[in-house]
């Protein structure tokens, strides 16, 4: 999980604080990440469930949005301020339902 990119919208930075990398460590190779990112549940507004997990990080409640997902240059991200990787079979059910619709 990482601090949100400096070249977000004005005003994004507040609703979207992180975006986690869901790529596969195995393409770390190419010079772009796929992210999802997390945004407050005030952003987020009433989201599916199945399609946006909730997540906690240092205490605050976020939304992963899945159907949000996109690549961005790993240069772009700043260090790493945690690890989600407790939820990663949510994130992975999310990616399922922006792929599937199951």
């Amino acid at each position: 999980m990482f601090s949100p990119t400096p070249a977000q919208a004005p005003g994004t930075a507040s609703s979207i604080p992180y975006v986690v990398v869901i790529q596969s460590d195995l393409l770390d190779a190419l010079s772009t990440r796929l992210t999802v990112p997390l945004a407050t549940l005030a952003f987020a507004g009433k989201v599916p469930t199945a399609l946006c997990p909730t997540i906690t990080v240092k205490g605050e409640r976020l939304h992963a949005l899945a159907h949000y997902a996109a690549p961005l240059p790993s240069k772009a991200l700043r260090r790493p301020v945690g690890n989600v990787a407790a939820h990663a079979s949510a994130l992975v059910a999310a990616m399922d339902v922006v792929l599937s619709g199951v």
